[in-house]
């Protein structure tokens, strides 16, 4: 994937909108095995940019809500998971979310 990403020179002027949000996203999930912070930024921005479908945008907002985690904002997780808990109408991440609640409490 990060060879293909890397083709990308300039993602503003050769991506829509929407790409560059997924551009984005594809940016954050691989950075988050490795740069926290470096992935929070790009997950972000793919927040910020909007994506297609709903799913993939509760895939971002557990990730960020993951992230907070990490770095101990409680309330910002618990917020980004609940937001996330909205948009995930087929419950396919609800196992990931029943174990981050888990998490989150030990925190």
């Amino acid at each position: 994937t990060k060879k293909w990403l890397d083709y990308i020179k300039n993602p503003e002027t050769a991506l829509t909108v929407k790409q560059q949000g997924y551009y984005n996203y594809l940016h954050g999930i691989m950075l988050s095995q490795t740069n926290i912070t470096q992935a929070e930024k790009y997950l972000r921005k793919a927040v910020k940019l909007g994506l297609s479908m709903d799913h993939d945008m509760a895939m971002v907002k557990l990730q960020l809500a993951g992230i907070s985690m990490t770095k101990r904002r409680k309330r910002e997780a618990t917020n980004l998971m609940a937001e996330a808990k909205k948009l995930d109408k087929n419950g396919m991440l609800k196992e990931q979310m029943q174990m981050m609640k888990q998490q989150l409490k030990k925190i």
